[in-house]
């Protein structure tokens, strides 16, 4: 799961925020660096987040909506 090496499969969406596949989403809610928050997602800054190649994709403090299509999830900003 999380290791050293970056995730390169995030593409932009879209009407902007950015897609990566359905595990890598499944992973970030399963290790707990997202959660939910209401009708939206939070990073959690006390658990690990995977590197990713594109930085500054899940910043704190920020409410994030997620949606499914294809095995790809769209995140976007709220």
């Amino acid at each position: 799961m999380i290791d050293d090496d970056p995730f390169e499969d995030v593409r932009p969406a879209a009407g902007g925020g950015f897609s990566l596949p359905e595990l890598k989403w499944r992973e970030l809610l399963f290790v707990g660096a997202l959660r939910e928050d209401g009708d939206a997602f939070v990073r959690d800054p006390a658990r690990p987040l995977p590197a990713f190649k594109q930085p500054g994709l899940f910043p704190d403090g920020a409410r994030l909506r997620a949606t499914r299509a294809d095995g790809r999830v769209t995140v976007r900003i709220v």
